[in-house]
This record gives C-alpha cells, sequence and structure tokens, in this order.
C-alpha cells in the first residue's frame, strides 16, 4: 500500500515525496505556509514558502527569517511534486495550498471562508481528490448574516455610543479581524483610534490593502479625545490597565463565538457582533461539495460531529490532530501585546 500524498506526523503535515511540511507547528526545513497567524506560522523552521502579500506579515511577526514568495496559481515544483497556492478567503495573504503527483490531487485549507470581505482576495474552490478542511464553527448553529448587516449593526451601535456620550471600543484579532474592522467602519461617526499591536499590523498591511486613517493610542493621547469616537483593540486589551483612560466606554467584541450568549457573558463583554473569518455550517458544506473531493481529512474545531455528518451525506471523512486553534489561534502573541 502507497504511502498517502500528504501525512500527519509530530511535526505537522507531511508530504513526504517532496520532504517539505505544510503549516508545520515544529521547527522542520522547508515549510509552505497558508497564512500569518500563530498557530499557522511558526518560528524556527529553515525555509518559509508562502504568497508574496503573506512575506511582509510572516516576517513582521517572526523576524528575520528566509521566505519566498508565489503567486496566485503559480505551479512550482519540489522533487518532482506540484504545488500552488490559491486563494482562501481567510485574511490578507491566505492559501489554500495544491499538491499534485502521478494524478492524484490534495488541498489544504489552512484557515478559509466563502464570505468576500473586501480586504482578503475572495476564496476560490480547487477541484481536488483530498480536501483537507478546518472547521472551527462545524456545527449547524453557526450561521454568519452578511457582512453588509453586520457593519450596519456595529456602526450604529458607534453612533449611539456617541449620542450618549461614550467610547467605544472594539475587539478584534490584530491580524485580520482588525483589518476588516477598520476597512468597514463609519468614519463619518468620528475618529478611528487603534491600540498598538494592531496599529503594528496595520502598517504592515496598508501597502497590500487601502485603509482608513487611525490613529495610534499612546501614553500621550489625553483621555477627552477618546469620547464619541471608537477604538480597535486585541481581546487580550480587556480588562488591562491600558483601557482605563477611556472610561465611560462600551465594549464589544466581533467574533463568530458571539454567536452563543454564554460566550460574550463570559468574556463580560457589553455587546457582541457576529463576524468571523472562517466559514459557518452551511459555508463548510458548500465549500467541500465544490471541490469535488471524494475524501475528506478535518483537522480543527468540531471534527468528530462535522465528520460524521459528511460521512452520512457519503464522503469518505476522517479526522486528525493538529495544533491550529481557530480562532483562539488568531490572539496576538505577548510580545506583540507588550511592544
Amino acid at each position: 500500500m502507497k504511502p498517502p500524498l500528504l501525512a500527519f506526523n509530530k511535526k505537522g503535515i507531511y508530504c513526504e515525496a517532496a520532504d517539505v511540511y505544510l503549516d508545520p507547528w515544529k521547527p522542520v526545513d522547508k515549510a509552505i505556509i497558508s497564512h500569518g497567524h500563530a498557530d499557522h506560522s511558526r518560528w524556527g523552521h529553515k525555509k518559509y514558502i508562502t504568497h508574496h502579500s503573506n512575506v511582509p506579515i510572516i516576517k513582521h511577526r517572526l523576524g528575520e527569517i528566509e521566505v519566498s514568495g508565489k503567486e496566485w496559481n503559480e505551479t512550482f515544483s519540489i522533487n518532482g511534486v506540484k504545488f500552488s497556492l490559491h486563494p482562501a478567503g481567510h485574511i490578507i495573504g491566505s492559501s489554500q495550498i495544491r499538491v499534485e503527483h502521478k494524478g492524484e490531487v490534495w488541498v489544504f485549507t489552512g484557515d478559509y471562508k466563502d464570505e468576500e470581505d473586501g480586504v482578503a482576495v475572495p476564496y476560490e474552490p480547487v477541484k481536488c481528490h483530498t480536501f483537507i478542511t478546518e472547521c472551527t464553527f462545524g456545527l449547524p448553529a453557526f450561521k454568519w448574516q452578511p457582512q453588509a448587516e453586520v457593519f450596519s449593526e456595529i456602526n450604529n451601535w458607534w453612533q449611539q455610543n456617541k449620542e450618549d456620550g461614550r467610547t467605544s471600543v472594539i475587539f478584534g484579532y490584530s491580524l485580520g479581524k482588525a483589518q476588516r474592522l477598520l476597512k468597514h467602519l463609519d468614519t463619518s461617526i468620528g475618529k478611528i483610534y487603534t491600540h498598538g499591536a494592531i496599529e503594528n499590523m496595520t502598517e504592515v498591511i496598508r501597502p497590500l490593502s487601502e485603509m482608513p486613517e487611525t490613529t495610534r493610542v499612546t501614553r500621550d493621547t489625553k483621555k477627552n479625545e477618546f469620547k464619541g469616537n471608537i477604538v480597535v483593540a486585541p481581546p487580550s486589551a480587556h480588562g488591562s490597565p491600558w483601557i482605563k483612560k477611556m472610561v465611560p466606554y462600551v465594549t464589544a467584541s466581533a467574533s463568530g463565538w458571539m454567536t452563543f450568549r454564554g460566550a460574550r457573558r463570559r468574556r463580560a463583554i457589553d455587546r457582541g457582533f457576529v463576524l468571523s473569518d472562517h466559514c459557518d455550517w452551511q459555508g463548510l458544506l458548500k465549500s467541500i461539495k465544490a471541490t469535488g473531493a471524494e475524501k475528506v481529512i478535518c483537522t480543527h474545531g468540531y471534527t468528530d460531529i462535522f465528520s460524521r455528518y459528511l460521512r452520512e451525506l457519503g464522503f469518505d471523512a476522517r479526522t486528525e490532530e493538529t495544533q491550529y486553534e481557530g480562532e483562539m489561534g488568531e490572539e496576538e502573541s505577548k510580545k506583540e501585546i507588550e511592544s
């Protein structure tokens, strides 16, 4: 019995024929990276390959690394195995990784979403025999509203807070969610302030995607400057001394987990907006069907439930253990917050 084209081992997803890993979680010689979030792009590999728009992002997060950038749909060969990167729609620079060898095609999604967000290049289905998919939100309870409706709610919330003489503080991950928020906030309402971790990442992304004017929060920012305006901050800033100068403020979180009221209550958030950079239940099913794959491997999220449902639909579906964390893996590193 021949070995699978891609195998899961203690270091990551391994292509033995090419001697290369996809999004490995342990240091390896050569790694193809799907996107810049911390659970998928880790420090310590000798060589990195990723989409060219992700190069400045992972350099910002990882420091001096040896990395080469590829274009969308550009085929490159390693030891006779063909690879190419295709838009995943998750965040800016996020890729699906297509692997072809001896007539067999596998696709690894990394993280992905099927809704166009105005920042990331939209997701494109890629035909394959085996599809390795995340299922962060792989439950029927997860059903996203159209993005335009969510941002209408966010901007109305900001406007109301301004009328009440309060500062709006909305939490989102520094890479991906923050830029999506910035892109669609209504700047006619007021001024956008940013936490340092978000401003640093947005400065990296500005050459890649148009963003509105923002103002970094510093020690010199006066308390009275915040009133009626909005502050975009990472979730880890909630409850920290940093936020105290914004009193009186109202907090909100933009996350797929805001589907559940308990999540908002546990995080002591005043308002939750359901906004995710991952597929919902129907988005996952639609995306999988569009690939034409017969075999599906579920890597992180509600893997057992989702793979069981796929088997009921007739797919050859199973799960594999990884160290990917979905939305929880998108949190800022301690180093970024401290800087």
